[in-house]
């Protein structure tokens, strides 16, 4: 009697190695290091990078094409900020510099949590402005997955 191997469920817990990129390269890459783990359904991952994964079994290895904008969204021009110095300095380093390209982590209003936002622009009064769109926003993304476990 073959075993049956497990398959991805909408709440399956996993052990992983993935790959997100766009046009532009990889974003996310795993392959070379230590695994990811993560719960579906607990927004880990956007929900049409998740489907993907949903009826893949342990063991899978399998490469996914999503079109702009199905993955992340499209981009939103609201979602590009100015925060003043003050500001910065309150959730951060007060020393910090920020230069164009760099990734910014901040911590949720809540506290529990984090989001990123990308530097764009400083002003002379030392305003930033950030992109808090996900970088593959508006971008067909490439997934690439190895299941290693599903629980």
């Amino acid at each position: 009697m073959a075993s049956i191997l497990p398959r991805v469920q909408a709440d399956s817990f996993l052990t992983l190695h993935y790959r997100l990129a766009g046009p532009a390269g990889d974003i996310i890459n795993t392959f070379e290091g230590k695994p990811a783990t993560l719960t579906l359904g607990h927004s880990e991952l956007a929900p049409a990078v998740e489907q993907c994964l949903v009826g893949l079994e342990e063991g899978d290895r399998q490469t996914f094409t999503l079109p702009a904008g199905a993955a992340y969204g499209q981009r939103n021009p609201d979602m590009q900020q100015w925060l003043a110095r003050k500001v910065l300095t309150q959730m951060g380093d007060p020393h910090e510099e920020y230069r164009i390209g760099d990734v910014v982590q901040f911590p949720t209003p809540d506290g529990q949590g984090q989001f990123a936002g990308v530097v764009l622009q400083e002003r002379e009064d030392g305003g930033v402005l950030f992109d808090f769109n996900h970088p593959l926003a508006s971008q067909p993304v490439t997934f690439e997955v190895h299941v290693l476990g599903v629980l």
